[in-house]
């Protein structure tokens, strides 16, 4: 069983919240103190995170990792849930709801995706990781986690905001993040792009007004399947993180929208 951190009404929807690469279940403490009123909140340490060192992957691992959750959610008795992940999170809830799609309520997700198309996209993403593991192999955690906040996906983090990311991170343990790094590469990532369509449950995109790489991918996502985009503004990558009170408003707004859709679908009581 994966590590958890439960909080709100057992008696509630759920709402199931997968962190990304270096984060943990902790992540989500801000917004869950505004969705827990309404909500019964999941937050799951991903392996190799947080209090879940112990629970590692073979290459690919997207399939272990999704039934790693799925025999956690089992344990914690909860069948259907609403499923909110973020960058390596929302690529493993793309694979969790491709699974189980009788089991989602909602799909929304923050800043991931869906899956290269090219073999020659693929290979060049091999290389790239091989080289991001090849580092985290090699050097002190904070060494790496500084080279990892440079990267010009976090290029909206103020100085200051990089360091406390930095002092935050720096308690993983660099093997058990190598392993589920290279396990879940996007390399090794089915093409996911359709799964709007596959699914009956609506499917959100969340993506920062600063960050216009995830922004046209998004874009170019909702022009050839069911799935809606809201940017958020004053935010980049981390939308969560940075603008926690902002995200937490409009995960709350479509959180209502799919309720109230679910309940319409299923006719008058």
């Amino acid at each position: 069983m994966l590590a958890t951190q439960c909080q709100g009404d057992p008696a509630a929807p759920v709402i199931v919240l997968l962190h990304g690469f270096l984060g943990s279940k902790e992540d989500w403490t801000a917004v869950i103190e505004v969705l827990a009123k309404q909500y019964y909140c999941v937050s799951i340490d991903l392996p190799g995170h947080g209090e879940s060192l112990n629970n590692s992957l073979p290459v690919p691992g997207f399939d272990a990792c999704t039934s790693l959750i799925q025999q956690t959610l089992l344990q914690l008795k909860i069948k259907q849930y609403h499923l909110i992940g973020y960058s390596l999170g929302g690529r493993i809830a793309l694979h969790l709801a491709r699974h189980a799609p009788e089991n989602i309520l909602s799909l929304m997700l923050e800043s991931c995706h869906p899956g290269l198309k090219s073999e020659d996209d693929r290979a060049a993403r091999k290389t790239s990781d091989a080289q991001w593991a090849a580092k985290l192999n090699s050097l002190d955690i904070e060494d790496f986690l500084t080279l990892w906040y440079q990267q010009a996906v976090f290029t909206d983090l103020t100085t200051k905001q990089r360091q406390a990311m930095i002092q935050q991170r720096s308690a993983n343990q660099a093997s058990a993040l190598g392993n589920c790094y290279q396990a879940t590469s996007l390399a090794e990532q089915a093409d996911l792009w359709d799964t709007p369509q596959i699914i009956s449950a609506p499917c959100y995109f969340i993506a920062g007004s600063d960050d216009q790489k995830f922004l046209a991918l998004a874009k170019r996502w909702q022009q050839q399947y069911p799935i809606t985009i809201h940017p958020m503004a004053a935010s980049g990558h981390n939308v969560h993180s940075a603008a926690p009170a902002a995200f937490s408003k409009q995960v709350m707004l479509l959180l209502e929208q799919a309720s109230y859709n679910l309940k319409s679908s299923n006719g008058p009581t």
